[in-house]
């Protein structure tokens, strides 16, 4: 069987995340800020009981705040024992993969290349297949 695949929009950008790690999709109700958090930190906010650190993802890849706070579309990612929610701008579907994962040849950008697992053919379309767990760590890692 094929790799499942949740194909999203990040900054304008259309990607792919390993479907076995994502939990959930969801829209956000609702955000609290949390002074002195990482600056891709965008705030907590509950979801059937649990809260979940939310993760600005545009903020995450270095490429500013998501505008205007305006995304409430978020997938639901546990790692590290701790449950969170990334924002992404829209979230379009899971499909199959078309094949195997591909090494990422050519720099996918800046923030990008921080997060980048591989490329990923699917529904016709070459996509850089992003690790979310990276996008939770934020810029900081780069320095870790």
């Amino acid at each position: 069987m094929a790799e499942l695949l949740l194909i999203v929009r990040i900054a304008g950008r259309r990607i792919a995340l390993p479907a076995c790690e994502v939990e959930a999709v969801v829209e956000l109700e609702g955000l609290t800020p949390v002074p002195g958090a990482a600056p891709h930190v965008a705030g907590l906010s509950a979801l059937r009981s649990r809260v979940l650190t939310v993760i600005d993802s545009r903020a995450s890849l270095g490429l500013g705040a998501d505008a205007a706070g305006a995304s409430c579309e978020a997938i639901v990612v546990p790692s590290g024992g701790h449950t969170y929610a990334l924002l992404v701008e829209q979230v379009e579907d899971v499909v199959e993969a078309d094949g195997e994962r591909l090494a990422v040849k050519a720099p996918p950008g800046p923030g990008w290349d921080r997060i980048a697992k591989a490329m990923v053919a699917a529904q016709g379309d070459l996509l850089l297949l992003v690790d979310p767990h990276a996008v939770i760590a934020g810029p900081s890692a780069l320095a870790a």
